[in-house]
């Protein structure tokens, strides 16, 4: 692990605590470490269970619980849900690859699809969805593989992804490029020519990956998108620490890199904290603010959250305008066909709107309310 000031896990202060609790039990399953018995005894576990579910680590939970010896039937479900779907997923994930192998063209697994790999059992790190970056030239194909293996396909959006839908919860995100240009110019501009970035993959012809570094650093890039917007929550911090903890980084260059991108001051806080908290140590009050903030994931909606970080940089009146309106640079990115026919502008904008009442009215709803809630303390 890249990081010379490790101690032994130990648990966080504040036994009966139920986000320590949780932390304690994620620390212990990927440490390898037994819980200690009597204070898993002292545990409220359905308050740990509804904890564990809005942070997505029921079934990290629950493989710490069943090595104490505890065999809860919620936690023993969660986790028997989550091998299941990860098993479904797998099989998805088999066909659509033999499928971009046959076309020629060529991918890589991002995020989560590799990440769950350095966990310390099948299927425990939860997922909903499963990403994978493909040739951005060869996307129409992409969209009728994915029909053709039986999935529903929206249109691709702002971040350039589609998600593609099967029932009953396979979800897979097929991403035309890493990075869209809601990201900000500098993250944007990095990424705009990944393929440069990509290693070949042993054992296929057509699959990449990036290099150990590379894929931290991305990883690193997508959590702070999602910092800033509607917050992680745990789960983020100890795909860090696992990552970390299977890996021995250069970190110099990952220094170089995250300072090009703007978000050294984040990575170094993220590793810090991420390493203290599952690994042992102290937290500073820097480190104890972001993990407060983590810890409030789930208090609100994604939507919620969303909207709150938005109404905070941008005030009421910056964040409706931002709701409603999008730059022609990014309607371009959504609409493609603005490129020959600008002249259907109007019409794009229209679809995009009506698309957003009735296939995301939930979403819409609840930037929505929490907008006219917010109390613009700009204002006079």
């Amino acid at each position: 692990m890249s990081t010379p000031d490790m101690e032994p896990f130990r648990p966080p202060e504040s036994p009966g605590d139920v986000k320590a609790d949780l932390i304690y039990l994620c620390g212990c399953a990927v440490n390898g470490t037994a819980a200690d018995k009597a204070r898993v005894d002292r545990m409220d576990l359905t308050a740990l269970y509804q904890t564990a579910q809005r942070h997505m680590l029921t079934a990290v939970a629950a493989h710490a619980l069943a090595a104490a010896g505890v065999r809860n039937p919620a936690f023993l479900w969660a986790k028997e849900r989550a091998v299941r779907t990860a098993a479904m997923m797998d099989a998805e994930q088999a066909k659509i690859l033999e499928k971009l192998e046959s076309a020629g063209i060529w991918y890589m697994l991002l995020k989560g699809a590799v990440l769950r790999d350095y966990y310390p059992a099948y299927g425990i790190r939860e997922m909903y969805d499963r990403d994978i970056l493909i040739d951005g030239d060869r996307a129409g194909d992409v969209r009728n593989i994915m029909k053709e293996l039986g999935f529903s396909v929206e249109e691709y959006d702002e971040e350039a992804h589609g998600c593609c839908r099967k029932p009953p919860m396979i979800i897979f995100e097929m991403h035309r490029r890493l990075m869209g240009p809601m990201s900000g110019k500098e993250i944007y501009a990095y990424y705009l020519d990944v393929k440069k970035r990509l290693l070949k993959d042993a054992g296929n012809a057509f699959g990449f990956h990036l290099k150990a570094e590379d894929f931290y650093v991305y990883q690193v890039v997508h959590e702070y998108k999602h910092f800033s917007n509607e917050g992680t929550g745990l789960r983020p911090l100890l795909d860090t620490y696992v990552y970390l903890k299977n890996h021995d980084l250069d970190m110099n260059y990952v220094r170089a890199e995250v300072k090009k991108l703007g978000i050294e001051d984040y990575e170094r806080m993220n590793r810090s904290l991420a390493l203290h908290l599952f690994g042992g140590g102290t937290l500073t009050d820097a480190e104890q603010a972001g993990l407060d903030y983590a810890l409030s994931f789930g208090t609100y909606g994604r939507e919620e959250n969303f909207a709150r970080n938005l109404l905070e940089k941008e005030g009421k009146k910056g964040y409706f305008l931002s709701r409603l309106t999008l730059p022609y640079a990014r309607m371009l990115e959504i609409y493609p066909v603005l490129k020959k026919l600008p002249v259907l502008y109007p019409f794009c904008w229209a679809h995009r709107l009506l698309h957003a009442l009735f296939c995301k009215k939930d979403k819409v709803l609840a930037q929505l309310k929490a907008g006219l809630a917010w109390k613009d303390r700009r204002q006079p």
